[in-house]
């Protein structure tokens, strides 16, 4: 149960600035949108210094973006369990203090010399379960600070900001690293979690009371919760398994697609992190419209339709050659982003508004387990077929994956339906009522 909101946030959408009119979530946007100015650093600077300072391989490169994923397969499910015992603040705060740390402590072995390819494993490892439990919480927390019906408006807002700083982030770590050295991209993204932290500090509003101890059941017991949920649910089950695919094919390119810009097509630095923000600019325009498209098509259409659309854009990513052809890659790119934009608004708010706020944390916690868990399977994938095949021919195979996926929510019940359901109600109480 939801405590003490204060008036001054009860701004609904009809307000010029939507959501953002809200005291709180205008402090929560705004450090999200710092912290993903800093991400977007981090996602082409730490594989940028693996292979420009360490000299490491693809595979070594494959498996560090594995790393940052790992800890969804490893702590994702009790991340769930913990989360929905504790207030989430605190948590998310707590995590943002670690990554600081983590995140500064590369460059200051780098100006000391000390730097090894261990370290950015350890980093990348931290960061990871740190991230596991940040966006857990977060996830849960939305909610608390936003009504039920502020949520499609917020989570197009934070998707917005995510996107556009990724932009931000991905052109600006090309050129850092061809300035300032690659090392110092992740300095700037320590910086950008204290932003986060402050921000999360000044909140207002208060959460509602914890699981009591006398609540807790065995903590497998409250993890097997979340999963019957996700398992038993048609529509998040076919959103699982999409978004678990999705997301195995995307990062068997990402974990490579560095190196394939680098050393297989030959492109600078600076043009690689202009053409990785590609998917971001993409993502941008994708959470701008998630609005307007789920209120003219219904929230289950303009999902379906819009990753219908986008998927088969991944084939054109193996296509880039130098010159003309780069266009090929940043226009794939830009289109997976819009769809794959839309997807998260729509699946981010469904959830948040579908499953009930008691087992929110552990539900978000398994979804996001499977899909992230994918993630680090993926980037392992990609850098093991790259060093098998070759960077190009693993291009292709991800891309070839990537682009039917969008036919498992067809298979799904979210063809049948114009609008994805609002709230879980059990089948006792459709019994009951039927009665």
């Amino acid at each position: 149960m939801r405590e003490g909101r204060n008036r001054e946030n009860d701004v609904g959408p009809s307000s010029r600035w939507g959501v953002l009119g809200q005291r709180d979530f205008r402090l929560l946007w705004t450090g999200e949108t710092a912290s993903g100015l800093g991400n977007g650093l981090t996602t082409v600077a730490l594989p940028l210094v693996a292979v420009l300072v360490l000299q490491a391989s693809s595979f070594a490169v494959g498996l560090l973006a594995a790393v940052v994923w790992l800890p969804w397969l490893i702590v994702g499910l009790p991340a769930g369990a913990w989360v929905d015992r504790l207030r989430k603040r605190p948590i998310m705060i707590a995590c943002n203090c670690i990554s600081v740390v983590a995140y500064t402590s590369v460059p200051v072995a780098a100006w000391l010399d000390l730097l090894t390819l261990a370290q950015l494993f350890v980093v990348a490892l931290v960061c990871g379960v740190a991230s596991v439990f940040f966006y857990t919480a977060l996830h849960a927390y939305v909610p608390v600070v936003l009504s039920g019906r502020d949520l499609v408006d917020g989570n197009a807002k934070l998707q917005v900001s995510e996107a556009g700083t990724r932009v931000l982030g991905r052109g600006v770590a090309g050129f850092v690293a061809q300035l300032f050295g690659a090392v110092t991209g992740l300095l700037i993204d320590a910086a950008t979690f204290v932003v986060s932290t402050v921000c999360l500090l000044r909140l207002r509003v208060r959460e509602a009371t914890p699981m009591a101890p006398a609540q807790r059941t065995n903590l497998a017991k409250e993890i097997g919760v979340g999963l019957r949920f996700v398992a038993q649910d048609p529509y998040l089950r076919s959103m699982v398994s999409y978004g678990a695919t999705l997301n195995l094919a995307l990062m068997g390119y990402q974990a490579v697609q560095v190196v394939f810009l680098v050393r297989t097509v030959g492109v600078s630095t600076g043009a690689v992190g202009v053409l990785v923000m590609a998917a971001s600019l993409g993502g941008t325009l994708g959470a701008l419209l998630a609005t307007p498209l789920c209120r003219r098509w219904g929230t289950a259409r303009a999902m379906l339709v819009m990753q219908a659309l986008s998927c088969p854009f991944a084939l054109l990513l193996p296509l880039a050659t130098p010159g003309g052809g780069l266009l090929l890659f940043g226009g794939g790119a830009f289109v997976l982003g819009v769809g794959i934009a839309v997807g998260n608004v729509v699946v981010g708010s469904f959830r948040q508004g579908y499953c009930p706020p008691e087992i929110l944390g552990r539900v978000a916690s398994t979804v996001m387990a499977i899909n992230q868990g994918t993630i680090s399977i993926g980037s392992v994938l990609g850098g093991l077929l790259s060093a098998e095949i070759g960077i190009r021919p693993t291009m292709w195979v991800m891309a070839g994956l990537l682009a039917p996926c969008w036919l498992i929510l067809y298979l799904g019940p979210m063809r049948r339906v114009r609008d994805l359901p609002q709230a879980y109600v059990p089948e006792s109480s459709l019994a009951a009522s039927a009665d």
